[in-house]
């Protein structure tokens, strides 16, 4: 089929279509009179009825086209600000079961938001200084949070009761997350060292040096055999759970590496840094494979799509942007009130992306196509 553009005109707005090879699908609303939000399905047979009758494809082939515009063609649109925090907001999570919002901030706090209303339901303050990260569990009973105290909270949601408090940092916590189990937690300092610790019994159970400088984000394997980890060392390391051992160091950012994320299978690590590139790493050989470019500023967090096809990333120059895994091609820039975004999730379904940024404000964008 070869690469094709089409531009076509639905009304009073323009749909720009690109289409490069024939699994992958970029479009764009061109706005004329300002945007309304249309039912899903009426956009998706909208765009079918156009291409079949424009393209007029064989009919062997238009049997999965409708397939293939459905999985690929998302659009998203900002929907909703949720504001109560009182200083800069560090990390946003959703809940496992997309129901929930997990934020923390430099106002000392972690909030709980319910999605659908937009309202705060739990508000957990214990630490003495800046809650850089926090988490739920996978049951959603629990969340854990890290600070600039140097400790590392288990909260249970409902009586909003610390369950444990671990420590041994020496240095401000700045990441944590849970093992696929739910039975370990892992963190990064800037005390340079990344540390094991068992839920239950609030020990460390190994501690990882390696990183010349402060550790900025760490992450277990979706196997639970390794570990990946971000630090302002400019590179990304890999390590084995087991033994300790730091397996793989990945060199190519030019300054700090804020971020580092495997992708759903594994088999790729993505990354973000303060030289305002995206990098995404083969796991297996230790090389990198792509660099997107394109953000203005440092960027700041990063995560793919749960179908690992796509990679939100946001960024001080205060976009979120959508790339293309396989093209490394943009395809959309997201534009809210945040000056500067520092921090992305997106829900389980790949329909929701949550963000949030330096001016205390947290923003949902939803897929409308």
């Amino acid at each position: 089929m070869g690469n094709m553009n089409l531009l076509i005109l639905f009304g009073k707005c323009f749909l720009y279509v690109s289409k490069q090879k024939v699994n992958f699908l970029v479009f764009f609303i061109v706005k004329k009179e300002g945007f309304k939000k249309v039912p899903v399905l009426f956009w998706k047979q909208l765009i079918i009825q156009n291409w079949t009758r424009i393209l007029n494809v064989k009919t062997g082939w238009i049997n999965d086209f409708d397939k293939l515009i459905v999985k690929y063609m998302k659009y998203f649109q900002l929907v909703k600000n949720l504001q109560r925090h009182k200083d800069t907001i560090n990390s946003v999570k959703f809940s496992s079961d997309d129901l929930m919002i997990v934020s923390s901030s430099d106002d000392n706090t972690i909030r709980i938001w319910d999605l659908l209303s937009g309202e705060q339901i739990q508000k957990f303050k214990k630490h003495l200084s800046w809650v850089n990260a926090a988490i739920f569990s996978s049951n959603g009973n629990t969340v854990v949070s890290c600070s600039k105290d140097k400790t590392i909270r288990l909260w249970d949601i409902q009586s909003r009761k610390t369950l444990m408090k671990f420590e041994g940092h020496t240095g401000s916590v700045w990441d944590v997350n849970f093992s696929k189990n739910g039975k370990y937690i892992v963190t990064g300092s800037s005390d340079r060292t990344i540390r094991l610790w068992d839920i239950n019994s609030g020990k460390e159970i190994q501690k990882l040096e390696g990183h010349l400088d402060y550790v900025n984000s760490v992450q277990f394997s979706p196997d639970g055999q390794l570990i990946v980890s971000a630090s302002n060392d400019e590179t990304v390391a890999m390590w084995n759970v087991k033994t300790g051992e730091r397996l793989k160091v990945l060199k190519g950012h030019s300054n700090s590496v804020t971020c580092a994320r495997f992708s759903p299978s594994g088999k790729f690590i993505v990354s973000s840094s303060g030289d305002k590139t995206i990098r995404i790493w083969d796991v297996e050989f230790g090389k990198e494979v792509k660099v997107l470019e394109g953000h203005l500023s440092w960027v700041k967090d990063v995560k793919y799509f749960p179908d690992g096809q796509t990679i939100v990333s946001g960024s001080y120059d205060g976009t979120i942007r959508l790339w293309d895994v396989k093209s490394g091609n943009l395809i959309q820039k997201l534009e809210g009130r945040a000056f500067w975004v520092t921090g992305v999730d997106i829900s389980s379904n790949g329909n929701t992306i949550v963000s949030c940024s330096a001016n205390k404000i947290i923003q949902i964008w939803e897929c409308i196509l």
